[in-house]
């Protein structure tokens, strides 16, 4: 057997078995990817060093560094306080509370990323439908749908932005005034959707609801002097995400950072023994790292054999010269391979494609910038990101975002399975491309 058809195989088997839920998606992802480096398709090396094949540790990073940051935070009760305030906004009434939790994730995915979003929304959800005794389920399934809307808007919002922003020469401004208002559309719509498969169904006990609305936030809070340096830290930590580029840091860096000056507020605080400070650690969620360590070996093996630039190339020559027709298969394609893959080094494939058809179309034109910009390859640009990072809804792992509210739900007890996220992210995928469709069709094909 071929090292290509070997690595399809290992992919797909792990896949399958992932989907079935029988055996748990970190044992998976590590066991293929142990197989990916024992059959030879990716070499050690390259599975641990390597930034095309191997693991991705800016998002590891990252992912381990505002674990702690949450974890510590957790023990000021500031999660408690904005679940009330968020309770007594919506008057305790379960829809409003579900819309005003998913515009805050969106908005907050926008600025920042949405891992990191979700990771501070979601002890928040699970504070308050505790409170209101609401399954929590389909607000965090609205919360982690609403995080790949929202970090669609902007540069920063999602990974495959800031890549195509480097390889197309675009800037914050541009992303933000071309895919900001699509990406609002989009929520909208999405909200109405919610309300007609959650709305009519949500209650809340009348006493329960009395309960809450007389609530003060400032009571929930259970260390106030820590909570005030966690603030200072927290907002710092938010400046070092928003001034990464200028600083020449990478968010996985300014996250660590963070994480080891809330480690040592906490340590400041009085931590009777070892045990107690390294809890800290204890509690990240270290299932949901390893099994993102598994799954960039597993996807690094497809980039290693070509698949992934295989699949962009089909993409990108199928319509045969007609540019109408390939930014609608670039934005289908994109978001349907991002429902199952990684959508960074997919991303990474299609960049180079792009700016290599925009040579063979205009073979005249020297200057790098305007030729990535010219009429005919923008839209291109703008159907990728947005079928990347639109993709990410489709399935329960075409997303970070996805995997870690899907793990912390767990940690809680509740279990949303691999279906239950299709059933509601795939459609709102395939909406949210249509949509899309039609707003490149109206702002550049017509």
């Amino acid at each position: 057997m071929s090292t290509a058809s070997l690595a399809l195989l290992i992919f797909g088997v792990c896949y399958l078995v992932i989907m079935t839920e029988r055996i748990h998606k970190t044992i998976v992802a590590l066991s293929g990817a142990a197989l990916m480096i024992a059959f030879g398709v990716v070499s050690q090396d390259e599975a641990f060093y390597s930034h095309d094949f191997g693991v991705d540790y800016n998002v590891v990073f990252l992912l381990i560094g505002m674990m702690v940051i949450v974890n510590i935070i957790r023990e000021t009760g500031l999660f408690e306080v904005l679940a009330i305030w968020a309770a007594k906004r919506a008057k305790a009434k379960p829809f409003r509370l579900m819309v005003l939790l998913a515009i805050l994730t969106a908005v907050l995915s926008a600025m920042l990323d949405n891992v990191t979003t979700v990771l501070l929304m979601a002890p928040v959800t699970l504070s308050i439908s505790k409170r209101l005794e609401l399954n929590p389920i389909s607000f965090l399934l609205c919360e982690a749908l609403s995080s790949n809307i929202g970090g669609t808007a902007t540069l920063v919002g999602d990974p495959p932005n800031i890549m195509i922003a480097s390889k197309a020469e675009l800037g914050y401004l541009e992303f933000l005034s071309v895919l900001g208002p699509i990406a609002v559309l989009i929520m909208a719509v999405f909200l109405g959707v919610m309300w007609v498969l959650f709305g009519r169904k949500m209650s809340v006990a009348p006493h329960l609801r009395e309960a809450v609305m007389t609530l003060n936030p400032r009571d929930a809070i259970r260390d106030h002097g820590l909570l005030r340096r966690c603030l200072w830290a927290l907002g710092g930590v938010n400046l070092g995400f928003a001034f990464h580029s200028f600083v020449h840091l990478e968010p996985a860096t300014v996250a660590l950072l963070g994480a080891s000056a809330f480690m040592l507020l906490g340590h400041a605080r009085g931590r009777s023994n070892e045990t107690e400070e390294m809890k800290y650690l204890a509690d990240v969620e270290w299932k949901t790292i390893f099994f993102f360590i598994g799954l960039f070996i597993l996807v690094g093996g497809l980039v290693k054999i070509g698949a992934i630039r295989y699949l962009a190339e089909r993409l990108v020559n199928i319509t045969e010269g007609n540019m109408a027709g390939a930014t609608l298969a670039v934005l289908v394609g994109s978001a349907v391979l991002s429902a199952f893959v990684d959508n960074i080094p997919y991303v990474a494939a299609m960049n180079p494609l792009i700016v290599d058809l925009a040579r063979s179309l205009h073979p005249d034109v020297a200057d790098y910038t305007a030729l990535v910009h010219q009429p005919d390859i923008i839209p291109l640009w703008w159907a990728l990101a947005l079928g990347a990072c639109l993709g990410g809804n489709g399935t329960i792992i075409g997303a970070s975002a996805n995997v870690v509210i899907v793990d912390i739900a767990r940690q809680s007890g509740y279990h949303i399975s691999f279906w239950q996220f299709f059933r509601l992210g795939f459609p709102v995928m395939i909406g949210s491309v249509a949509i899309s469709a039609v707003y490149l069709w109206l702002l550049f094909l017509r």
